[in-house]
């Protein structure tokens, strides 16, 4: 047995005037909870450190660049660092990254026990738009303030197993878990802001955003043989609503644990790793079943193609 006693760490709502030291001391919080039940890694959410401010548009794109990090840890974050060496505790979340040349990424890190940052991967499928949108009935601009990610899908070797990461929409998109999977990846840790209304399609409310939710990360899982870690920044920002779904889904596809509410909490989750196996040697042992000839269309065209 390979087991990583894992924490899902769901943030409440975070306001668009709650400083960085606020919230990383609920992080803080969580993360003495998670390692009272002897956790070996904690997740947090996507953009942890701050409001969902993509909903606010700013026609002076640099206006939004308080909201990003421009070092990691920094000032804000080196508590959270020291509380989790002191732990042991490895860690994951994601915030909103500015690199030195000037680039915007929506990012997430994963953190060894000793402090030490292991990998790094940025946000690649961008959901919404990039300019104001009147339609809509709320705003989400993603494209506007962040560039798509450069990095791919990399996977790491960390606590005696393979690791990788993805962030909110990217759990919709087979190809996400696909990519890692034939890496060998045996969890995926992942961050959302979800809202809990369709921007386009109002009927599309909480309990159909949910099910579409657990049902790409359920499928994810499954279909690579991998522990599935999402975890929700969830409530009501300024107005604006997220929904919770925290959760735990094991390599055969099910969901063994949830957190309950749209509150800070967690929830804790002993994953073995071998579990894995079982999938991937079996009917998703890709060396042997997968036919890669009748493949190309998915990396030779990115829009649909209608027959003639």
């Amino acid at each position: 047995m390979r087991v990583i006693r894992t924490a899902a760490a769901q943030l409440g709502p975070i306001q668009k005037a709650e400083d960085r030291d606020s919230v990383v001391a609920r992080m803080i919080a969580l993360m003495d909870e998670a390692k009272r039940q002897d956790a070996d890694l904690i997740v947090y959410p996507e953009l942890a450190l701050t409001t969902f401010f993509p909903r606010w548009y700013h026609e002076d794109r640099a206006e939004a660049d308080h909201w990003f990090e421009r070092e990691m840890p920094g000032p804000a974050t080196a508590p959270l660092f020291a509380r989790a060496r002191e732990h042991g505790m490895a860690l994951s979340f994601g915030y909103a990254e500015l690199t030195p040349e000037g680039r915007h990424f929506n990012t997430s890190i994963l953190v060894d026990r000793d402090g030490t940052i292991v990998g790094k991967y940025r946000k690649v499928h961008l959901p919404g738009h990039d300019e104001f949108d009147p339609e809509r009935s709320h705003q989400h601009l993603e494209k506007r303030y962040f560039e798509p990610g450069d990095l791919g899908f990399p996977v790491w070797r960390m606590l005696d197993g393979i690791l990788g990461m993805c962030i909110c929409n990217d759990r919709r998109w087979p190809e996400t878990y696909r990519v890692m999977g034939l890496q060998g990846v045996e969890m995926v840790v992942l961050g959302f802001n979800t809202p809990s209304v369709n921007a386009q399609r109002n009927a599309e409310g909480i309990e159909e955003r949910l099910f579409h939710h657990r049902l790409s990360v359920q499928a994810g899982a499954y279909q690579n043989g991998t522990w599935v870690v999402a975890v929700a920044k969830a409530g009501d920002e300024d107005g604006h609503h997220l929904t919770g779904g925290t959760l735990i889904v094991d390599p055969n596809g099910k969901i063994v644990a949830e957190l309950p509410g749209e509150a800070d909490g967690v929830i804790v989750h002993p994953c073995d790793l071998d579990e894995t196996r079982f999938g991937k040697e079996t009917i998703f042992d890709f060396a042997r079943h997968r036919r890669i000839e009748h493949y190309g269309r998915i990396t030779a065209q990115t829009g649909v193609v209608l027959p003639e």
